[in-house]
C-alpha cells in the first residue's frame, strides 16, 4: 500500500500514510474544506425539497 500524499510505501505506525507529515497534510485537507464531493444545483434542489427547507443551499467549492 502506498501513502496517499506522496505514494511512498506506508508506514504501519501511520498507516495508511509514511509519516506524521502526511497524516498532517491530510488532516490539514479536511479541516480546510479541500476533500468535499462536489454538488450540483439539481441535487443542491432535491436536498431542500426532502423537508429542509429551511436549510441553507449546498455549494460546490
Amino acid at each position: 500500500m502506498t501513502c496517499p500524499i506522496c505514494h511512498k510505501d506506508t508506514d504501519p505506525k501511520y498507516k495508511p500514510f509514511c509519516s506524521r507529515r502526511c497524516a498532517d497534510v491530510d488532516l490539514g485537507r479536511w479541516l480546510t474544506g479541500s476533500y468535499a464531493i462536489p454538488v450540483t444545483d439539481e441535487e443542491a434542489d432535491e436536498t431542500l425539497s426532502d423537508g429542509h427547507e429551511d436549510a441553507p443551499p449546498i455549494r460546490p467549492n
